[in-house]
């Protein structure tokens, strides 16, 4: 080996082939033959490739990482001389002999490792120039990947080597569509719930419907169920009113409205007969809603008509005198059977009954459905059982399947279809004042109570136009 030359014969021999001979010409093409290599591996320690024909007409042959090259193990490195066959083995101590040029370029092609990353720590501490030639040959390298082609290297002469380019694919991009599926089907049910247009997407009834929403177990979905329906309804051209006959307020909390101390509320309506006109509230952002709320003064309501005559009866009264046009009456009643229930019973035409998928709110169905039957026995003939909702579904339980199953098979067609999950978006509304239909209309919650309300349009549209009391009266004659 001449002193005065760092790099051996046979490497002098390649530096036409690679384009220059300064060492920054001699890595930028190590790196990009190291790329091609990657994407078509040969037996370990044994790669290579043929180039095209040299100036000379002469074939080159190199290493995978070109002349400069070293075995990625500890181990003899293999090479082919120029215009011969036959492999010619150079030991570790024949590479670890040459200059200071190679042992950059061993510890350069070492640092890569078998990680197929291509960029060498001495390749950030190059000059722009240097940059540059890597970012246009890993740039020609994609384009031809994209298109399907082999990627091409050109050396000093202009003569191509194609090699097939795998490793730098860019990958497909999914449809910008399918990707804001979800989001766009969300986008849908809320425009749907909310109604924007504001036209009459549910039927109205042939005449009101006064719903007592009733059952003695707590928490089963009375009050959240009596709201959500009652604002789907409305927001879709119906004229609704909720009544809140709970002293605890919570159907007034979810629709916004005030029903603090010394507001006037459903208390003076059947405490002192004040009329439901003087007492409604417009719910804000839904001018077909009302509201009649309920404050702390209704828990004494029960002892105070205790002495007065046809005491039951006191609500009725008021909701007939009203004289609002009005589509549906939705009575949010406590979770109990006393005398406020029965008010609510004796008012309402129709119960809907939440039923929670639960083994315990079965149990006290039974007694609700006995009590129903004494004041439709004794207070009002009218009253029916007319819609069953099931409420706070977990499908995750085998229970839940269960109750459902259960509930159909004994009440069958008065069970709606809509069965509403158990959500945590639905408890959020009531926190900021709303129902789950303004709260979130996109959500799951808010898609099963629109469907609960399209349901009940629905059969109150084919409704008889005559109450049953008056058709009753009319057979009779």
């Amino acid at each position: 080996m001449n002193v005065r030359d760092p790099l051996p014969p046979e490497d002098r021999e390649h530096q036409s082939a690679l384009g220059g001979d300064t060492p920054a010409e001699r890595r930028i093409k190590n790196i990009l033959d190291a790329a091609v290599s990657e994407e078509n591996p040969t037996p370990r320690r044994r790669r290579y490739r043929e180039t095209s024909q040299s100036p000379g007409g002469e074939a080159q042959r190199y290493g995978s990482a070109g002349p400069e090259s070293v075995s990625r193990e500890t181990g003899p490195s293999y090479g082919y001389a120029a215009g011969g066959t036959d492999p010619v083995f150079r030991s570790q101590d024949d590479l670890s002999n040459d200059g200071g040029e190679r042992g950059g370029m061993r510890k350069s092609t070492t640092q890569r490792g078998r990680s197929g990353r291509h960029t060498a720590p001495e390749a950030a501490t190059d000059d722009s120039g240097r940059r540059s030639g890597k970012r246009a040959a890993t740039s020609r390298a994609k384009t031809s990947s994209a298109n399907g082609r082999n990627a091409t290297t050109a050396p000093a002469d202009d003569s191509a080597t194609r090699v097939q380019d795998q490793g730098d694919e860019i990958p497909q991009q999914g449809n910008p569509l399918e990707d804001d599926l979800p989001l766009a089907r969300e986008a849908q049910r809320a425009v749907r719930v909310l109604n924007p247009a504001g036209a009459i997407s549910m039927p109205r009834p042939p005449r009101r419907r006064v719903f007592a929403v009733a059952n003695q177990k707590g928490g089963v979905g009375k009050t959240t169920s009596a709201v959500n329906i009652a604002v789907a309804l409305a927001l879709h051209g119906n004229r609704v009113m909720v009544i809140d006959l709970d002293p605890q307020g919570n159907a007034s909390t979810g629709l916004g409205v005030e029903h603090g101390a010394g507001t006037p509320s459903v208390y003076e309506a059947l405490v002192d007969g004040m009329p439901l006109d003087e007492i409604a509230q417009r719910v804000e952002g839904i001018p077909s809603l009302h509201c009649i709320p309920a404050t702390i003064d209704l828990a004494g309501a029960e002892v105070e008509l205790v002495n007065v005559v046809a005491r039951e009866a006191r609500l009725q009264k008021t909701i007939e005198a009203y004289g609002g046009e009005l589509d549906y009456i939705f009575i949010d009643c406590p979770p109990s059977l006393g005398l406020l229930t029965v008010n609510a019973l004796v008012a309402a035409e129709e119960v809907l009954i939440p039923i929670q998928c639960e083994y315990y709110a079965l149990e006290g169905l039974g007694q609700l459905l006995r009590n129903i039957e004494l004041v439709k026995a004794h207070l009002n003939s009218r009253l029916r059982v007319s819609t069953i909702l099931l409420t706070m579904y977990d499908k995750r339980t085998k229970l839940a399947d269960q109750v459902e199953q259960e509930v159909r098979g004994h009440f069958s067609e008065i069970v709606l279809d809509a069965v509403v999950p158990r959500s945590v978006r639905v408890s959020e509304a009531p926190g900021y004042g709303q129902s789950i239909m303004t709260y979130d209309p996109g959500s799951r919650g808010a898609t099963s109570y629109f469907e609960a309300a399209e349901e009940i349009a629905r059969r109150g549209a084919k409704l008889n136009p005559r109450r049953a009391g008056q058709q009753n009266e009319k057979d009779g004659k």
